[in-house]
């Protein structure tokens, strides 16, 4: 990491066109806000303590929702433009020697590699100043760069500004710089509000400093996507998509299998191991973790959840906040809600619930059941139709089987319970106390039949 880069993030702005209540940097793509992967990639160049956030519109759920410890915040309490955000860190900004990086909450595209092309260019060279560039078909609202018989940077010029001969350059900032810190702070006091707006624009800054006799430099990027920012919803989709591509291209490229890319989501922090099959439709979000030689099906979405190796996921199952390990299956249409661990070997099967449960070593439940807040012993089968009962209105209570006991179909365990070691439970039963082990219980009704029955009501019935 590089001690002497500072990095400012602009994160304040209303953010208006996106028609939100919530501040447009809060808004996510990929899985997390906007401003948390321009965090990101800021700390892979220098320390989070180097970082300064600026923050106006919901500052507090702004800074709440920065998951990076050493991050600091800067507020700006009235927005008056780019150069007003960041000279209003001043007093803390400018004791840091060194170079200032100016970034946009709202730009998550931005690569870390061009980010620490901008940053040498600035720091090996001898100009104050380097700002990203891009060469765009159409930079119909974008500030023309200016530059001078030299090809330096000598000005930027805003559309609304722009002569007829400016607005036919193709070269347009990108709002993305890099300033030798202490010039910066010598002629930030410079920038003046005389726009329409009435708002201090960093912009301003290439003719101020070359105004002031020094060097400014472009760097430009062959895709002016890269620095994208987000101003309305439609651009939100599309930068979602476009790191999700993003994803799924890292993944493929270092071993994953994904059955028709086009239609599955994988978040930005999910990792997956070599020679996994992700089926199509799939969705894994948050960060999961998946082991190697892994399926999962189509349709499965998982979430928060760690994985070993060679577990089978059947389609349209959801995993949410659990851990299985090596050569668990589950599903097909089996639900982990929350706080699960399914230990090796064990399979799941479909229609099966889970929430704060354990299940052992080798333990099937293989259709139709619910199990909540238990403890499922190794090699525990549990037939089809079983539930624990482990809510009484006020308070959830446990249920625990120990290894090797058989649950027969259609059983309902009435917690607090426990069910020994070896213990059977007979199909059909409502099992209220303790079971011991290798004891069978039995909690049925009895059978009543009334012979000639159902023929004396229909008998009745054609009268």
């Amino acid at each position: 990491m590089e001690r002497s880069l500072t990095i400012v993030i602009l994160a304040a702005g209303l953010g208006t066109r996106m028609k939100s209540r919530k501040a447009k940097v809060l808004h996510r793509a990929a899985g997390k806000p906007l401003v948390q992967h321009v965090i990101d990639t800021a700390v892979q160049l220098t320390p989070a303590e180097r970082i300064f956030v600026v923050v106006g519109h919901q500052a507090e759920e702004v800074r709440q929702a920065v998951a990076t410890p050493g991050v600091r915040f800067i507020e700006q309490r009235e927005q008056k433009g780019t150069g007003h955000a960041v000279a209003c860190g001043r007093e803390v900004l400018a004791d840091l020697r060194g170079y200032l990086t100016v970034l946009y909450g709202d730009g998550p595209l931005l690569r870390a590699e061009t980010l620490r092309r901008l940053y040498e260019q600035e720091r090996e060279g001898d100009a104050a100043g380097v700002l990203l560039t891009a060469e765009m078909d159409d930079p119909t609202g974008y500030g023309r760069v200016i530059r001078g018989t030299d090809g330096r940077v000598t000005r930027i010029i805003e559309q609304k500004a722009a002569t007829p001969e400016q607005l036919a350059i193709r070269e347009a900032n990108m709002g993305i710089y890099c300033f030798h810190s202490d010039l910066f702070w010598k002629h930030a006091g410079e920038m003046r509000p005389d726009n329409p707006a009435c708002e201090y624009y960093l912009t301003d800054m290439a003719e101020i400093l070359t105004r002031a006799g020094h060097r400014v430099e472009a760097m430009p990027i062959a895709d002016a996507r890269e620095a994208l920012g987000i101003n309305t919803r439609v651009e939100l989709a599309e930068v979602d998509r476009l790191l999700r591509e993003r994803k799924l291209r890292e993944l493929m490229l270092g071993g994953v299998t994904i059955e028709m890319p086009e239609t599955v989501r994988i978040d930005g922090e999910v990792a997956i191991g070599i020679d996994t099959v992700v089926e199509p439709y799939a969705q894994i979000r948050g960060r999961t973790v998946i082991g190697e030689n892994c399926r999962i099906g189509a349709g499965a979405i998982l979430e928060n959840s760690d994985l070993a190796d060679d577990v089978e996921v059947g389609p349209y199952t959801i995993i949410g906040r659990s851990r299985l390990e090596r050569g668990v299956h589950a599903g097909p249409f089996a639900r982990l809600r929350m706080e699960n661990h399914v230990a090796e070997g064990a399979h799941i099967g479909n229609f099966v619930e889970l929430k704060k449960t354990r299940v052992g070593a080798g333990a099937k439940a293989n259709h139709l059941a619910y199990l909540g807040d238990s403890e499922i012993g190794a090699d525990v089968n549990i037939g089809a139709g079983t539930i624990t009962c482990n809510y009484d209105g006020f308070q959830k209570h446990p249920t625990h089987i120990g290894e090797g006991a058989f649950v027969g179909s259609n059983s309902t365990l009435v917690a607090p319970i426990e069910i020994g070691a070896g213990a059977y439970v007979a199909a059909g039963s409502v099992i209220t106390q303790p079971v011991p082990p290798d004891a069978l219980g039995l909690g049925r009704a009895h059978q009543v039949i009334k012979d000639e029955w159902a023929a004396k009501r229909r008998a009745l019935g054609k009268k």
